[in-house]
């Protein structure tokens, strides 16, 4: 697998964890706190990978730019984050960006 392949399942196991985070309750939730736990894990074991190949800068920008991004979706699919016009539009500002440092890099 490639660096970039690895810093995109790194982003997408970030969501997970932050997701799970969210149902640990503080930890006292045994199976939420697990995945939790092997979810951040297997994360930055991927954007370790990543950073072999992807220059530091770059590669945390966008492991943290796909969490926030897919984290603000879940939020608003299953947690009932509000949503509005300038919250959908900063995140397609985020998307813009993400995708910027892929092609500078």
């Amino acid at each position: 697998m490639g660096a970039w392949s690895y810093l995109l399942v790194a982003g997408l196991l970030e969501i997970g964890f932050a997701s799970a985070l969210k149902l640990t309750d503080g930890f006292s939730r045994l199976w939420p706190t697990l995945a939790m736990v092997l979810l951040g894990a297997a994360s930055f074991y991927c954007l370790t990978k990543a950073m072999g190949h992807i220059p530091v800068g770059t590669a945390y920008a966008i492991w943290t730019g796909i969490g926030a991004f897919g984290t603000a979706l879940v939020g608003i699919c299953f947690f009932n984050d509000p949503t509005n016009l300038a919250r959908l539009a900063f995140l397609t500002l985020l998307v813009v960006s993400l995708v910027g440092l892929k092609c500078v890099s």
